[in-house]
């Protein structure tokens, strides 16, 4: 049954998807940096307003996508 379904399968990445992965890393790293930069001068008290601001950007992203879960 496995093998009917791997014919239409191919595991290839092209040029476009190397670079789509290599954007996304470089865009984590510099949001990582950003935060370590912000808690060193802000102190411990800056997790919450990324706490705070996270769980209100999830509230905007549930509310645009519709609620289908």
């Amino acid at each position: 049954m496995q093998d009917s379904n791997q014919e239409h399968l191919k595991r290839d990445l092209s040029e476009r998807h190397i670079h789509l992965i290599a954007i996304g890393g470089s865009i984590g790293v510099g949001i990582f940096f950003a935060v370590g930069n912000s808690i060193a001068s802000a102190g411990p008290s800056i997790l919450l307003s990324y706490i705070l601001s996270s769980i209100v950007i999830y509230l905007i992203m549930r509310a645009l996508g519709g609620n289908r879960c």
